[in-house]
């Protein structure tokens, strides 16, 4: 058996997916990959797959002994080019789950076989899981798998719908460099040495938020692109080193414009290419400070209830001495309450004990309101039956449910009760995973308390406005600065955010000088864009969206790789490639750099 010269091979007249009922008693051309092969001695089927879908071909001995020859040496995955006769299956035989099922190629006038493939290392053909290891060693496979083609196309059409969309508003699609000056934008960068400037190197851009504010200051007023974006931090499931994000710039508007842009293309893309239903629309709008007392994260998962409570009032001056001692430090007592669960197994709380705890907590304290109207709690030889009542009130539970306190400063409560909901919401089935549910954060502080220096940092990025009222408090007191800010978010993934921008010099100058900068840094990280804004540089904001993470939560997938057609895996490295990989010595000579081993 051998394959044919490349020359000699017939081309397809029609897709894989196309053929249909009225297409009986046409003569046609199939190129593909073998799906699936059934012999039954005097006749082969063969399901044959491209990228449209999969068709039927019925090889009979009778009909063409050299076609059946032909194909009795095929395997999965030969490639092959087939030539023969639509016609309808047989009664009984009609396949309703293919587009192609109710009609099979047969009378065949010829098989070529294209090109012969070795055993694959996993079956094309299966949804079960695999080993994301040989998958992505082996990623031109993988992506051959149905699952892994209808996720490629998805994504390629969240970017046709953007296209589209900001085309048809006047938006110029305009490329930004990859090759750029490295500046302090919250991650690492990458870089990339100079040869033709030794001990320089460019960065790879984490985004292009420098440079599409200066196409604001050169009047190109409503700038979009589909921007490849670098960020050397510490790799998870939803997170990659490089990434694709809507990147989207506009002079003359103020907050309410690029919201509402935002707003309708997103309704557009869930309802042209999600089955998922919208929760609410137009969405809703959380300040920062309500979504973290709420939800205990600016990311909040709205799709379920379960709210934080500050309860602080009714848990303090009844002997407890933990609750007693943090309020009077400041500190909050806060519930969310677990709804019909007060049944809950010791093992069960001490599982949710291991919740918070992993998030910076002390501990957890239950109160469980039993069916049968009792309570059952550790803090009960504190509190006397009214007290603990009262208590479960101001959480607001109801009989059979599980209150579950802690005890903290405001920040350390929220964040670990924030996560608690998120395990409470899976764990008793009250996420829906068909549900789309879109939410607005804004009125971020503009600086948060930068750990390292004991100083200020930038909240989101630098480069963001005061709100109205807090431009003297820049000035001021910059602490208590709120910025014109906002992100979106989407079942507990941001998958945006941006602000309207600091365009006065002034305003930017003083940013980074709150930050600790001093005048030679200025200079030397914004010094370009500070002169920049010398020259007439109009009130602009922007937004910058996640363009692999909407496609992730479209797409009902838990990982970013699986909507990325080459990823990397969780460590960073390219298993097919084998990169990253040391660098010739020659080359490094020629760049005027030295690698230096890792210490152990």
């Amino acid at each position: 058996m051998s394959t044919l010269p490349v020359s000699t091979w017939s081309r397809r007249t029609h897709t894989c997916g196309a053929l249909r009922r009225a297409d009986a008693g046409s003569t046609v051309v199939l190129n593909g990959w073998v799906h699936r092969r059934r012999d039954q001695g005097g006749l082969i089927f063969v399901d044959l797959r491209d990228r449209y879908g999969i068709t039927q071909v019925v090889i009979n001995r009778d009909d063409n002994a050299q076609a059946h020859e032909a194909a009795s040496g095929v395997r999965s995955e030969y490639v092959l080019a087939v030539t023969g006769q639509v016609r309808e299956r047989p009664a009984g035989t009609t396949n309703p789950d293919l587009d192609t099922g109710e009609i099979e190629v047969g009378e065949i006038e010829r098989v070529e076989i294209l090109a012969a493939s070795q055993p694959p290392p996993f079956e094309i053909t299966s949804d079960r899981d695999i080993d994301e290891s040989v998958r992505l060693t082996h990623r031109y496979l993988d992506l051959r798998r149905i699952r892994m083609r209808e996720l490629t196309e998805l994504r390629f059409n969240i970017s046709r719908v953007i296209r589209e969309h900001l085309w048809e508003r006047d938006f110029l699609e305009l490329e930004t460099p990859t090759l750029v000056k490295s500046t302090p934008e919250g991650a690492r960068d990458f870089i990339v040495p100079s040869r033709h400037y030794p001990g320089q190197a460019y960065a790879l851009p984490q985004s292009p938020q420098q440079l599409k504010q200066l196409l604001m200051v050169a009047g190109l007023d409503r700038y979009f692109q589909l921007a490849r974006c670098y960020r050397d931090e510490d790799l998870r499931a939803d997170r990659t080193a490089e990434f694709t994000q809507l990147d989207i710039e506009m002079a003359f508007v103020e907050r309410e414009d690029i919201l509402e842009l935002i707003e309708t293309l997103y309704l557009r893309l869930a309802r042209e290419l999600s089955t998922k239903r919208l929760l609410q629309e137009p969405f809703p709008r959380i300040t920062y400070a309500d979504a973290m007392e709420r939800y205990g994260t600016d990311k909040a998962d709205l799709r379920f209830g379960l709210e934080l409570v500050d309860v602080s009032h009714a848990a303090a001056g009844h002997g407890f001495r933990v609750f007693d001692q943090v309020v009077q430090s400041d500190g909050v007592v806060k519930a969310v309450v677990a709804p019909g669960s007060a049944a809950f197994t010791r093992r069960e709380v001490d599982r949710l004990q291991d919740v918070v705890k992993a998030n910076g907590a002390a501990g957890l304290a239950t109160i469980a309101l039993n069916s049968d109207g009792t309570l059952r709690s550790p803090l009960a030889r504190f509190f006397g039956d009214d007290a603990l009542r009262e208590l479960a009130r101001a959480a607001g539970a109801e009989q059979g449910d599980l209150v579950c306190l802690v005890a903290d400063k405001r920040e350390t409560a929220n964040a670990a009760l924030g996560e608690l909901r998120l395990a409470l919401g899976e764990k008793l089935d009250l996420i829906d995973p068909d549900v789309l549910a879109f939410g607005w954060i804004i009125d971020f502080p503009l600086f948060e308390p930068n750990e390292e220096t004991g100083g200020l940092t930038f909240s989101h990025n630098p480069f963001c406005s005061p709100a109205d009222d807090s431009f003297d408090l820049l000035y001021t007191d910059p602490a208590k600065a709120t910025a014109k800010q906002y992100d979106l978010v989407c079942n507990g993934h941001e998958i945006g955010g941006g602000s309207i921008r600091a365009h006065r010099a002034k305003d930017l100058h003083r940013i980074y000088q709150v930050m600790g900068f001093d005048e030679d840094s200025i200079q030397e990280q914004i010094g370009h864009m500070l002169q920049a804004f010398e020259y007439g540089a109009p009130p602009h904001g922007g937004i910058a969206m996640g363009l692999d993470r909407i496609a992730m939560i479209f797409g009902d997938t838990a990982n970013l790789r699986d909507v990325t057609v080459f990823p990397k895996n969780q460590a960073g490295v390219d298993l097919m490639l084998q990169s990253p990989s040391p660098i010739d010595s020659a080359q490094m000579k020629e760049l005027g750099f030295a690698m230096h081993e890792a210490n152990n």
